[in-house]
């Protein structure tokens, strides 16, 4: 029996499910995080204002099964120059899958969902940041054609890249 998963644009009556679904995902990586570096990383999941400001200034992609949200994506518009990114980009943010549902190809869908979104709205340039510990989300990236433009300060204590997809 093959699984049904469920792609929609995802919306602020989501959050409870999109905040615990982000703490899920990324708390398989705390084991590879100093003691500080995993603090700070559940102190930024845990920020309810971060995924407020997402859902008011990006475009949420959801993948759900049996009504659970289990994969989320969000692509902020260009415009506004925030962290290593520059104003003219559109940037992916919190691609995330949970454990359980990982290998199904949802990161994959959901980054597309973000790239076709891009395209629609006349994007030019889609930026991302990843690290080291974040190897499968590396890979699928780089196979959808983003290049490491350069690699920028550590964050929670690792080494991260930002990774752009020009001319889309």
């Amino acid at each position: 029996m093959s699984i049904l998963y469920d792609f929609r644009n995802g919306k602020v009556a989501d959050l409870d499910q999109v905040k615990t679904l982000g703490f899920i995902a990324f708390s398989k990586y705390f084991d590879q995080l100093s003691t500080e570096g995993k603090n700070m990383l559940e102190t930024s999941l845990n920020d309810e204002s971060k995924y407020l400001h997402l859902f008011e200034n990006a475009k949420c992609f959801v993948c759900s099964f049996n009504h659970d949200i289990v994969g989320m994506a969000f692509l902020v518009p260009s415009g506004t120059a925030f962290d290593v990114f520059e104003k003219d980009w559109a940037v992916i943010r919190m691609v995330s899958v949970h454990p359980e549902h990982s290998g199904k190809g949802i990161a994959r869908k959901l980054t597309q969902q973000c790239i076709d979104y891009a395209k629609q709205i006349n994007e030019k340039t889609i930026a991302l940041h990843t690290s080291e510990m974040m190897t499968n989300a590396r890979h699928l990236y780089e196979s959808m054609g983003f290049k490491i433009k350069k690699e920028i300060d550590t964050r929670f204590g690792k080494r991260y890249w930002l990774y752009l997809l020009e001319n889309i």
